[in-house]
């Protein structure tokens, strides 16, 4: 083989490894998953990365701190197209954790009264990245009428029937930046939107008045701009310390009005029912949330 030959084929050689490899590039490329979609606006898509968060559920976001015992009560009002109800809700930190996910969360135990009666529970969950964004990672809202259990249809959690974790609260919100996902839930509607509204406000509530106080507009895409929005206020190192509602036939105005810490037998009363709920929920939400490891008091010893 003369050596012109030889460069030749060596030439041709090297034509169909580009070809190929432009060929495995191009069929790499239609296959890539979509990127993933903006649904609260330019630069909200959902990054969502196991590895960015702690192994365990501390939170210690100065706008959203969630520590074990703490519990906090807003009242006010609640309009809709029946009239206008008393409502009142008790948040309560639990000693509790849940894996959601792949991710540790803490869970949060809320009960929602209108007029005195007790109209929803709800275990949330929630969990800290490494850098202090908070995320929420799911909901089983128990629906009361008339003091009985009728449900929870508006179940969902990360991970399971296509819906996604989003931030509650960034590490660093800032005025300016781009709205953000709360939470994502297709099968049951659900699609919260974050946007910082406003910063270094002062307010005052009937639990003490507040400097620097931060405001979250929160809105749903999904609904018509009649809906309205919802306006949330925080405080460095107490958290939620009012709602505002902006528009829509549905509004909801409430103050923080309790602060409470409470003490190892409350804490102890309040994480054996909300592991009842827990329980329930696997025979409610045989679908979803039965899919998910039972919540445990953080430290116990795992169940045999």
């Amino acid at each position: 083989m003369t050596k012109r030959a030889h460069r030749l084929t060596a030439c041709g050689s090297a034509f169909i490894l580009v070809l190929a490899t432009l060929t495995a590039a191009s069929a790499a490329t239609a296959t890539a998953a979509p990127a993933p979609p903006e649904l609260c606006g330019p630069g909200s898509a959902i990054n969502f990365i196991r590895s960015d968060f702690q192994a365990a559920p501390r939170i210690d976001n100065q706008w959203f701190p969630l520590t074990p015992g703490m519990q906090f009560t807003t009242t006010g009002t609640v309009t809709s197209a029946d009239g206008v109800h008393a409502h009142s809700v008790i948040h309560t930190v639990t000693g509790l954790t849940k894996l959601i996910d792949g991710v540790q969360t803490r869970v949060m135990w809320d009960r929602d009264y209108d007029d005195g009666e007790l109209v929803e529970s709800e275990l949330a969950f929630f969990a800290q990245t490494r850098q202090g964004a908070v995320w929420l990672f799911g909901e089983y809202p128990e629906e009361y009428e008339g003091g009985e259990f009728v449900g929870a249809p508006s179940t969902f959690i990360s991970g399971l029937a296509k819906a996604q974790a989003g931030i509650a609260m960034k590490a660093n919100p800032r005025t300016g930046t781009a709205a953000y996902v709360q939470a994502y839930a297709p099968k049951v509607d659900f699609l919260d939107c974050g946007d910082v509204f406003q910063q270094h406000q002062h307010l005052c509530v009937p639990t003490g008045c507040y400097n620097d106080v931060l405001v979250i507009d929160e809105f749903n895409p999904l609904e018509p701009p009649e809906a309205g929005h919802q306006r949330k206020f925080y405080s460095a190192g107490t958290g939620l310390v009012k709602v505002t509602a902006v528009g829509g036939e549905e509004q909801e105005f409430m103050d923080l009005v309790k602060i409470r810490k409470l003490s190892a037998s409350q804490l102890s009363e309040v994480n054996r029912q909300a592991l009842e709920q827990d329980e329930r929920g696997y025979t409610v939400s045989r679908n979803v949330y039965a899919k998910t490891p039972k919540a445990e008091v953080e430290g116990a010893a795992p169940a045999s």
